[in-house]
C-alpha cells in the first residue's frame, strides 16, 4: 500500500486537530506544528471540509476543528476523503474486475487486501493516534519483527 503525501499530511493535520479540541486552529499553526507546506495544506483542509470531517471559520477567531469527536473519525475516513477508495486496481473497485485463466484468483487477492486494510484503518481513530493508545490488534501486528522489514527496501 502506498499512501500519497496528501494523505500523510491530512492524517498528520487531523491528528493535530484531535488534540486541539473545540477551539479553532489556523492552517498556519497546523502547517508549522506538522511541517506541512501551507499552500498544500489549505487544499487538503478544503477536501476534508467538503467531506464533512473538519469545520472552518473565517476571521480573526477563525481556523479549523474536527466536525465530529476524534473518537468517531477513523483513518479510513481521512484516506477516503483525500484519495478515494482504499484499494483500487486501475481505478476500479476489486469486485468489478474480472480476470481469466491463471490470473482469475487475483480478484480474490485484491478483495482480501482491501479487507486487511479495512481491518486496521477502520478501527484506528484520530483519538487513538493523538493519544498514542492504539488498539491491541494493531500493536500485535507490530510485534512481529518481519513487520518492520520491507522486502522492497532491502539492498
Amino acid at each position: 500500500m502506498r499512501l500519497s503525501a496528501r494523505v500523510d499530511y491530512a492524517l498528520r493535520a487531523t491528528a493535530e486537530l484531535a488534540v486541539g479540541g473545540d477551539r479553532p486552529v489556523t492552517a498556519v499553526q497546523l502547517a508549522e506544528a506538522q511541517q506541512i507546506p501551507p499552500k498544500f495544506l489549505e487544499n487538503i483542509l478544503s477536501q476534508l471540509r467538503r467531506a464533512g470531517l473538519v469545520r472552518s471559520q473565517r476571521g480573526p477567531e477563525g481556523g479549523y476543528w474536527l466536525a465530529r469527536p476524534a473518537s468517531e473519525i477513523f483513518l479510513a475516513d481521512v484516506i477516503r476523503a483525500i484519495d478515494g477508495p482504499l484499494v483500487g486496481v486501475r481505478g476500479e473497485r476489486p469486485e468489478h474486475l474480472g480476470y481469466e485463466g491463471p490470473a482469475k484468483a487475483l480478484q480474490l487477492v485484491w478483495i482480501a487486501l482491501r479487507a486487511s486494510e479495512r481491518f486496521i484503518l477502520e478501527q484506528v481513530s484520530l483519538a487513538d493516534v493523538a493519544s498514542g493508545e492504539l488498539p491491541p490488534s494493531v500493536h500485535a501486528l507490530t510485534e512481529d519483527p518481519a513487520a518492520w522489514d520491507s522486502p522492497a527496501f532491502r539492498s
